[in-house]
């Protein structure tokens, strides 16, 4: 599925126009994005949580030549899926 597909369900879900969906979808995404650029965890109880973890620098390897090189540290955005998507999914 794709954004324009979510929208389209979003849409017909909340019956709105797809220009309001968009805009829906648009202002949660930007919302999820801020929170997460303060730090802040984002927690939808029953679909998941959204957090930043944090990479420690390391070594890695270049795959094509094998020579070792050096990877930064950086904070990678994770998701953790709540019960009831586990429940839906399996």
């Amino acid at each position: 599925m794709n954004k324009s597909e979510l929208i389209s369900i979003l849409a017909t879900e909340a019956d709105v126009t797809k220009a309001v969906a968009e805009k829906a979808l648009n202002a949660i995404t930007q919302g999820i994005t801020g929170a997460l650029k303060n730090g802040e965890d984002v927690t939808l109880v029953g679909f998941g949580t959204f957090k930043v973890s944090k990479r420690a620098a390391r070594t890695g390897r270049n795959p094509k030549t094998g020579e070792p090189l050096e990877i930064a540290a950086c904070n990678s955005p994770s998701f953790s899926a709540g019960k009831t998507l586990k429940e839906a999914v399996n």
